[in-house]
């Protein structure tokens, strides 16, 4: 438990370097060097808030005589100033945020985000913001527009933005690739059928289809006639081990078809890259060199790692964030726009929601959350948080900028 007194030592030191005004976020990184780790901030907060309030109070006299007799606490480690470095970063880096249009970015993509964001501004690298609408079911179609205004928003109008189903000829191409590599398989065995065989570590029959097979299964497939494949008879699979210790990893699909209206492509397109497939595509034809998402993403990075080494190219380095579970604030946006159709909230600037619409409107700053997800670093240790804990601290960083 850190001493009352240290935490004394380093709000006084803040106030003195700010002309009298200490704030929080200032004062955590050094009491890391007394012990604090991140998953005890939270219940340190109040203490630290408290002890602020009263340094606050005195004069930029009375905080330097003070200071002068609690400097010898504070700690001498140096003092980590923002995130860890990256490995190969010689050549640049190109990096990406992947949101699907169910609706406007929210606090938790912009936690995520912002760490990307920094470092493409660290190394004067570039940030892709890909729109992953390749599955036609959950699509808001004022998401793309939302999306768009919103990045611009949050990463100061230093990205580039990129439209999945608007490059269905690429992925088309790289199944091509893979059926002639015979890396993948059209698979028509009933899915219950295929878990079966998932589960019991045995092949399907379509495994053992030669290459003229399948490539005539995958004509079948983007048949939108009478004499294609429909909805649910046919599903691309990656040809991985059938007895690999996860069983998620055992043959995965990476295309199916699917004949619901797309908002944007309409019924252009009846077959559809699921995301294993369409994220590996993208990766390397933008040539992505360094990721970073959510740690349930782990066994998608392994897959994505396979269909990179069959099609010969380098897997970017790859970090993972721990999750922010929230106990009382609701991020799904498909919810939200639910409870925005009901009447529930006004809209997607209701002061209520955590839409980045709501947060901006209230006075917040892009930098708050830069701020923020630097003081998260890489790390992936989920944290469990309420809302008035999360714009406490928002707050305070917004106050530094």
């Amino acid at each position: 438990m850190i001493s009352n007194k240290i935490i004394r030592a380093y709000a006084l030191k803040n106030a003195v370097e700010h002309e009298g005004k200490a704030v929080v976020g200032n004062v955590i990184p050094g009491l890391f060097n007394h012990g604090l780790t991140k998953n005890k901030i939270k219940e340190t907060i109040p203490k630290i808030n408290e002890i602020l309030k009263e340094v606050n109070k005195l004069s930029l006299d009375n905080q330097k005589k003070e200071f002068e007799k609690l400097q010898d606490l504070i700690g001498h480690r140096p003092e980590q100033e923002g995130l860890p470095e990256l490995p190969d970063t010689k050549k640049g880096i190109v990096m990406r945020f992947s949101p699907s249009p169910s609706g406007p970015l929210h606090i938790g993509h912009a936690l995520t985000s912002s760490t990307s964001f920094l470092y493409t501004q660290k190394y004067n690298g570039k940030l892709i913001i890909r729109i992953e609408d390749t599955n036609p079911e959950n699509i808001y179609k004022p998401a793309y527009e939302m999306i768009k205004k919103d990045s611009k928003w949050l990463f100061n109008n230093k990205c580039s933005f990129s439209i999945q189903s608007e490059r269905m000829n690429l992925y088309y191409k790289y199944v091509d690739k893979l059926l002639k590599k015979e890396s993948v398989y059209v698979c028509t065995c009933d899915s219950e059928k295929f878990r079966e065989f998932a589960k019991n570590k045995r092949q399907c029959p379509c495994r053992n289809l030669d290459i003229k097979d399948n490539l005539k299964r995958w004509e079948k497939m983007l048949d939108k006639g009478k004499n294609g494949f429909k909805a649910g008879e046919a599903v691309l699979r990656f040809k991985s081990d059938m007895e690999h210790k996860n069983i998620a990893m055992r043959d995965f699909p990476l295309a199916r078809i699917n004949e619901s209206n797309h908002p944007l492509q309409k019924n252009k397109y009846n077959v559809w890259p699921l995301m294993n497939l369409a994220v590996s595509v993208d990766d390397i034809d933008m040539k992505i060199t360094h990721v970073i998402r959510a740690k349930e993403h782990r066994d998608n990075a392994e897959k994505q790692k396979l269909i990179f080494e069959v099609l010969n190219k380098k897997y970017p380095w790859c970090a993972f964030l721990g999750r922010i579970h929230f106990k009382d604030l609701e991020l799904s946006t498909t919810k939200m726009r639910q409870e925005i159709e009901s009447g529930k909230y006004t809209g997607w600037d209701d002061l209520k929601l955590p839409t980045l619409i709501s947060i901006k409107k209230q006075g917040y700053k892009p930098e708050a959350f830069h701020r923020f997800a630097e003081q998260i670093g890489l790390n992936e240790i989920d944290k469990k948080m309420d809302k008035k804990e999360f714009f406490q601290l928002l707050d305070t960083f917004n106050k530094e900028n």
